[in-house]
This record gives structure tokens, sequence and C-alpha cells, in this order.
């Protein structure tokens, strides 16, 4: 990259770098992780965990998993759901339009009302009682399963130079989130843990009811 890339501005490859990685993150939802400071040699890997990428199986084309991490993003901050209004009008600034193919997410409305849809990662529904019809993006069981709120409101703290608790009321939402899914995973454990208890403990050892 020094030699082929960068060449002149060598002394300013942190920073460069730094712009670089920061870039993929927000547009490809790719993280650049160092494995080995000392053979500077990196790693890409997925952000948040998601494990879907929309690439095709051949390996074509280009990540769209930064498109999902904002789409997330939105409706967790619009309160749980977000108008399909509102998330055209934030794809529109960044010159991603519905029914104009994009080089990097092919046709946008395509991928997030059929594709991210069918993947799990979101619900695409009506407005109950809207008419004419309107139409609202929620977070599919996919997107509960790979992530969480908290995970989501700290990339978009990082990108934007602060700290999650400088958004209190989000803040507040994530933990209360993560709180709940930890009762959640202990209470699955407890149930399955007395099933397994039931399954090899004698009936003389039951409580008689």
């Amino acid at each position: 990259m020094l030699t082929n890339v960068i060449k002149e501005h060598k002394d300013h490859f942190p920073v460069i770098f730094g712009k670089v990685c920061g870039c993929m993150e927000v547009v490809f939802g790719i993280e650049v992780k160092g494995v080995d400071p000392t053979s500077h040699s990196y790693v890409l890997v997925k952000t948040l965990d998601l494990t879907y990428d929309g690439m095709l199986n051949d390996d074509q084309g280009m990540p769209k998993t930064g498109l999902l991490i904002l789409i997330l993003g939105m409706i967790f901050m619009e309160g749980d759901r977000a108008p399909e209004e509102k998330i055209w009008e934030v794809l529109n600034m960044m010159g991603v339009y519905a029914g104009q193919e994009d080089f990097i997410y092919g046709e946008p409305r395509k991928l997030i009302t059929k594709d991210l849809v069918k993947e799990q990662y979101l619900e695409y529904r009506q407005v109950s009682d809207s008419d004419p019809p309107h139409y609202e993006f929620l977070w599919g069981p996919r997107a509960y399963a790979e992530t969480s709120k908290m995970k989501v409101l700290e990339f978009f703290a990082e990108i934007s130079g602060s700290d999650p608790t400088s958004f209190p009321s989000w803040y507040e939402e994530a933990l209360r989130d993560e709180r709940a899914q930890a009762r959640a995973a202990t209470g699955d454990d407890t149930s399955a843990t007395a099933s397994e208890s039931s399954s090899v403990m004698p009936s003389s050892l039951s409580c008689p009811e």
C-alpha cells in the first residue's frame, strides 16, 4: 500500500489509513482489525457481528452490510419502527434512490424491501389503518439474534466521534434492551435446566401437588 498507493505521502499513512478504515466501516460494514502489529497485517471482519454481506455466492459485487447497519440504526432511533418515507429521505441524501441502480447496493428498493426482508434482518409492513397505505420498517428476528441496540448505538457513536452516553434516551433504551436480553437468556437457561433435571429425576422425588 505504501509503495503502490500512497507513495510520496508515506508520512501521512496513519491518518490516511484511519480515514480509509472509517469509510470501509460506514459504506461497506467492514471493520479492519490488526492481527500482527510487527508485520502490519490486518483482517477484514463484518461489523456488529452481522453474518450477511449481500454479496453473490461467487463473491462478485460489494458488501452491503453498511446500508443494513444504517437502516437498523434509523429504526432504533425512530422508536423501533421507521416510516419508509424517512428511510428514503436519508438514503436520498446519500445519493441512493429507489429504482435507480447503485454500483454498491444494486437496486436499493429491492435490497431493503425484498432481500433484507427475506434474510429476516428487516420487517417491512403496512402501517395499520393507513389509507392510502403507508409502510414502515422494523428489526427482523435475525437482526435481534445477531446484534443489539447497544452495539448499533456504539457504532454510530464511534463514527460520530462521541460516546453512547452522549445520547441519553437512546442509551437508556439500549440498556433496557440489554437487560431484557439477559433476562430472556437466563429464563431460557433455567427452563432448559429444569427440563433436563425433570427428565433424569425419579418420580419418587417429585413434589406432591
